[in-house]
C-alpha cells in the first residue's frame, strides 16, 4: 500500500556554491551521511573537470533525494529526521536506494515502510523521486 510520493528538483549551480563555499566542511558534513561522503569524495575539495561535474551532479542528485523523502514522509525536515541519516547509496547494479540510520531508521521501521528511489540530473538540474509502501494487511 502506498504510504506517500514526493519529488524533489535541485538545482546543480545552487548545490555547487553550498559545497565550495566558506562553510563547505560544516554543509557536507550535517547533510551528507558517511557512505555518501566516501562515494562522491565530499571529504576533499572538488576538482575542476568532468569527474568533478558528475560528483557534484551526483551530490545534488543525492540531496533531492533526501528532500523527496521527507515529502513522502509528509513531515518536512524535523524530528526525527537529520538529512544526514537519509542517505542516497548506489547498489551493485548501479541502482539507487535509500540507506538509513539513527532515528531516522527507526522510524522508517516502525511505520514498516520500504522506500524505493529514481534519480536523473541533465542541463543543470537533478531530479529525485521517492515512494514509501506499506505491506499489505
Amino acid at each position: 500500500m502506498l504510504y506517500g510520493i514526493g519529488c524533489d528538483l535541485c538545482a546543480i549551480a545552487h548545490l555547487e556554491k553550498s559545497l565550495t563555499g566558506p562553510h563547505a566542511a560544516a554543509f557536507v558534513r550535517r547533510v551528507y551521511g558517511e557512505a555518501e561522503r566516501a562515494a562522491l569524495g565530499l571529504d576533499a575539495p572538488l576538482p575542476a573537470g568532468r569527474s568533478a561535474a558528475h560528483r557534484l551532479a551526483s551530490a545534488a542528485a543525492n540531496f533531492a533525494a533526501k528532500e523527496a523523502f521527507l515529502k513522502a514522509a509528509g513531515t518536512g525536515l524535523r524530528e526525527p529526521f537529520s538529512l544526514c541519516e537519509i542517505e542516497a547509496v548506489r547498489q551493485e547494479s548501479g541502482a539507487p536506494a535509500y540507506r538509513f540510520s539513527g532515528k531516522t531508521a527507526d522510524w522508517v521501521q516502525a511505520h514498516h515502510l520500504t522506500a524505493r528511489l529514481s534519480l536523473s540530473h541533465e542541463g543543470g538540474m537533478a531530479l529525485a523521486f521517492c515512494t514509501l509502501e506499506q505491506p499489505e494487511t
